[in-house]
């Protein structure tokens, strides 16, 4: 399992990428591990506004349908439109070609309670127990 350093995670397995006032987020390679093949996604829209844990689209995979939920507060800057037609993307490369959404944050104290790899490494041997 990949879990690069210098990103930050969540709970619902996002990874994020700060870059001063913005973040790119995509899906952990844990998670798409976790749900299969997918098969499709949904994006948010360039310009909405979102709210933390707000669901902002979803992935469809051989194993389901999940949710993908705001992991903080902003606007929608820009999506990865590449993942339309090739979804696969998020699976072969989850931290580069498989981004989702980039973000212009509205709340940087939200960020406190992202976890760093090694939190988020313990987080996923705690719930694989």
């Amino acid at each position: 399992m990949d879990t690069p350093d210098e990103l930050q995670y969540t709970r619902e397995h996002f990874w994020i990428r700060q870059e001063g006032k913005t973040a790119v987020i995509g899906l952990t390679d844990f998670m798409q591990d976790m749900i299969g093949t997918i098969d499709s996604v949904e994006l948010p829209a360039e310009g909405d506004e979102i709210e933390q844990d707000d669901a902002i689209g979803m992935v469809e995979a051989r194993n389901g349908v999940s949710e993908l939920y705001a992991p903080f507060s902003g606007t929608v800057t820009e999506v990865n439109n590449e993942l339309l037609d090739n979804s696969s993307l998020i699976n072969d490369d989850p931290y580069d070609s498989g981004w989702l959404a980039e973000i212009r944050i509205s709340d940087p104290d939200e960020l406190k309670s992202l976890m760093s790899a090694d939190e988020y490494i313990d987080f996923i041997e705690d719930q694989e127990i």
